[in-house]
């Protein structure tokens, strides 16, 4: 079995990273029990570094985005010279609809992984999809989305994404963190780890600090992350002295494995996710969480066991969860914990893995 996976991503996080940990985990199984894997990916990009070692052979190819037709013809001379049995789409930026037209063209297999919650206008779906022989989902939200649209249930599996549960295992040093991200040594630390953009939904969390620090004065927030809305976010921080006095915005952090572990909770009240690597992540670190009821976000957040779950667009519901879980810190270390064991259990990298393969096979035995 050979297996060309196609990435786009130019950064090591999200769906990239996935790749990464899926590529590694088919090579610690070897050739005779997982085949051979081959990884096409930007030039330049984080995960053609990432990547070696791991994958058996490395095409770095200019990828333009979605109108970029000539990424078409670029594949196509790879899978003629690979001439994989399965084309692995892990992207939608320039890969899953041109990935596929140069895979169909080939007469390869196609699989597409799907990691957004978003819909899509049917007469869209029924034209897109076609293109695929099978759909993998990183969430049971995400599946949920695509049977609503027409999709029949045999053609799209669910294979959830994982953490890197050695790395995400880590102790909380607390001088260490207080030093690296300037909070006060007494403070009680609610996180967000979520891309600067609409639908991650800072701007509930902006609008309901002022009733927690009301509460709990010694309570501070860190929006990890950058995106196109960081510079505003940023400037609405600074321009109230309620909010500058108590969130810190340190950026895109590559060191998170040293910082959940210090929180006290994990906030993300997004409007559309497709499961939510960074509650994983920060579950993995025995952290509660408060999340909104979208996509993929309550296969994570079990209510008043992993954490709550709270009605999306809802900051004064955000205001209650994250005050309980401060009112009782017993409680609130328990759901931790219970979150730990459910990243174990169910969101391993070794499952993720054994998940795609299952895929594979099925679809060579079709």
């Amino acid at each position: 079995m050979k297996v060309l996976h196609v990435e786009s991503g130019m950064n090591l996080y999200g769906g990239a990273l996935q790749v990464s940990y899926l590529l590694g985990g088919l090579s610690e199984l070897g050739r005779k029990q997982a085949g051979e894997h081959v990884l096409v990916c930007p030039q330049g990009s984080e995960i053609a570094i990432a990547a070696q070692g791991k994958a058996d052979r490395i095409y770095t190819v200019p990828m333009a985005g979605d109108l970029d037709v000539g990424f078409i013809f670029r594949l196509r001379r790879i899978i003629r010279q690979e001439r994989p049995d399965i084309i692995h789409l892990h992207s939608r930026r320039g890969a899953d609809t041109l990935g596929a037209i140069a895979g169909r063209l080939c007469g390869c297999r196609v699989l597409l992984t799907r990691r957004v919650d978003n819909p899509e206008p049917r007469w869209w779906v029924n034209i897109k999809y076609r293109l695929y022989d099978h759909i993998v989902t990183i969430s049971q939200g995400i599946r949920s989305v695509l049977l609503s649209e027409g999709l029949a249930a045999d053609r799209v599996s669910c294979v959830p994404s994982a953490v890197d549960l050695q790395r995400f295992s880590q102790a909380c040093d607390r001088p260490a963190f207080i030093a690296n991200l300037g909070v006060p040594s007494d403070a009680r630390v609610i996180g967000m780890v979520a891309q600067f953009i609409e639908r991650k939904g800072h701007r509930y969390l902006l609008e309901a600090i002022p009733a927690i620090v009301k509460r709990y004065p010694e309570a501070v927030f860190v929006l990890f992350g950058k995106g196109p809305l960081w510079e505003a976010i940023r400037e609405q921080v600074a321009d109230s002295e309620q909010l500058s006095a108590c969130v810190f915005l340190p950026g895109f952090r590559d060191d998170l494995e040293y910082c959940l572990p210090c929180l006290d909770i994990l906030a993300h009240p997004a409007d559309m996710e497709g499961l939510g690597v960074s509650l994983l992540q920060a579950a993995a670190c025995a952290v509660p969480l408060v999340g909104s009821d979208a996509g993929g976000i309550p296969e994570i957040v079990h209510e008043g066991q992993t954490g709550h779950l709270i009605p999306a667009a809802s900051p004064s519901a955000l205001i209650r969860a994250i005050n309980h879980l401060l009112d009782d810190p017993e409680a609130a270390q328990q759901m931790g914990r219970n979150g730990r064991q459910l990243v174990v259990d169910m969101f391993s990298i070794p499952a993720m893995v054994q998940g795609n393969l299952g895929v594979y096979r099925e679809l060579l035995h079709q």
